[in-house]
């Protein structure tokens, strides 16, 4: 079981997410603004990190590359879970740090099979 942080100012999307992991056999929690996420990782490091390109307070993109510099967070796997749907947008995700990107609308098992996908890597 891995504890999984879901970043996104959609709650509805959020709680597709946080029930699929949860259904999956993982804890994860749910939080809608950028800021808030990054005090809660910094508070209790998770084992993954589900983010939105586009949040209040701070970006997935800007949250990302902060954890990146960030000894301690520098290997923690990241999603950007986003509706960006351009090429730009995931290169940019990317090379802010992103390990993998999905867009909305997702399928829930894509989202936990890539998610466990990422957790094996790490």
């Amino acid at each position: 079981m891995a504890r999984i942080i879901i970043a996104d100012d959609d709650e509805i999307v959020g709680e597709i997410a946080r029930d699929a992991l949860i259904s999956a056999g993982h804890g994860a929690g749910l939080v809608t603004d950028g800021i808030e996420a990054f005090r809660i990782i910094r508070a209790r490091r998770p084992h993954a990190v589900i983010l939105d390109c586009n949040m209040p307070g701070m970006s997935g993109v800007l949250l990302v590359q902060e954890l990146r510099k960030m000894q301690e967070f520098a290997s923690l796997p990241v999603m950007m879970l986003t509706g960006r749907r351009g090429e730009r947008d995931e290169e940019l995700a990317r090379y802010a740090g992103a390990d993998d990107y999905l867009r909305k609308p997702f399928d829930p098992d894509e989202l936990v099979f890539r998610v466990e996908q990422m957790l094996a890597r790490a």
